[in-house]
């Protein structure tokens, strides 16, 4: 069985070799063993922590292979971006250039640098080992999040956002990092992506253009990708957009990727997740369900094939799940359809 549980000092080697495994563009796992053991720090202390509203805690979470002790996959939620580093995106928005004496109307589009996401909290981290990639794996390494932010709402925001990966190819180089590193960078995207990594943005707000970028004066290649996703970035933005997250226009400062959000209430999983009562017994399996229990520091979430009685608030669930999601007889579980 694969679960879903909170990161712990152990797990370092493991998130390690992740980290060198999702290759360039992945901003929140850079290779660094000093900023990854912070991390894993950062992530326990948060979940230790008392809170009744969103601040600087990191929640990171890694998918675990319970026959043989694997870390097979890590996601993880911001709860509130941008408090303590600035927090970039370029806005996509149209300006129109029109002369009545002329007979000119021309909608142009721009770019503008923002910080309209200050607070707002971010899924971030999601990353799957390729020969997992299968089943529901993928759709549990993502959407036990939402059964974690419902179940400690007050630790989070309204608005959640997650950055897509943008187009870059198997050198990391990106298309749009390309015009701006020609006209306004000496530096690659590989490492200004690694210096934002680990936390060094100050050049950013040293280098980047202060002024609206018209997107007609980018490159073709560069045009191309604004707002696009990574090949690899698809199925986890369709899951999203399943989820009812929306693309407002936002996208990142580095490779164009597009961000998407949604308002908590509105998420799917949490809109219609359920609360039922552990009973341990025999249960013959039916479909596919989320469940994930309601703890902090033990927190677990699964997949597991269950026959479910929507009439009744009880969930009967067998010994081994109930082991397997730290949970016994009388506890509260949260279901979802996956």
């Amino acid at each position: 069985m694969l679960v879903l549980r909170p990161i712990r000092e152990s797990d370092f080697p493991a998130l390690l070799n992740i980290a060198h495994e999702s290759g360039h563009g992945f901003t929140s796992l850079p290779v660094h063993e000093e900023l990854l053991q912070n991390k894993i720090a950062r992530s326990m202390a948060s979940f230790e922590k008392e809170a009744d509203h969103p601040h600087d805690e990191g929640y990171l979470f890694v998918l675990e292979d319970t026959e043989t002790g694997d870390v097979v996959g890590t996601s993880a939620i911001e709860a509130a971006v941008g408090l303590d580093d600035a927090f970039y995106h370029y806005h996509l928005s149209k300006v129109i250039h029109s002369s009545r004496t002329l007979n000119v109307y021309k909608a142009v589009d721009i770019l503008t640098l923002c910080n309209d996401y200050t607070g707002a909290t971010e899924l971030c981290t999601l990353f799957l080992r390729p020969q997992f990639r299968q089943k529901y794996n993928g759709k549990l390494l993502s959407k036990a999040r939402f059964m974690f932010i419902k179940q400690h709402q007050e630790r989070f925001a309204d608005t959640v956002i997650a950055e897509m990966r943008g187009v870059s190819d198997e050198h990391g180089n990106s298309p749009f990092w390309k015009w701006l590193e020609e006209h306004f960078f000496s530096m690659d995207f590989p490492t200004a992506d690694y210096l934002t990594g680990i936390g060094q943005k100050v050049f950013i707000a040293e280098l980047m253009p202060k002024y609206p970028i018209y997107v007609n004066l980018l490159s073709k290649e560069a045009q191309a990708v604004v707002g696009e996703v990574h090949d690899n970035t698809r199925p986890a933005i369709e899951l999203l957009k399943n989820e009812g997250f929306t693309f407002n226009g936002y996208v990142d400062i580095f490779d164009a990727g597009p961000t998407v959000e949604a308002q908590v209430e509105n998420i799917r999983t949490v809109r219609e997740s359920q609360v039922k009562i552990v009973k341990i017994g025999n249960n013959q399996g039916g479909s596919p369900y989320m469940v994930a229990n309601d703890k902090l520091v033990d927190y677990r979430a699964a997949v597991v094939e269950l026959s479910v009685d929507t009439g009744s608030n009880e969930l009967v669930i067998s010994q081994a799940v109930a082991d397997a999601l730290l949970v016994k007889e009388g506890d509260s579980l949260t279901i979802a359809t996956i």
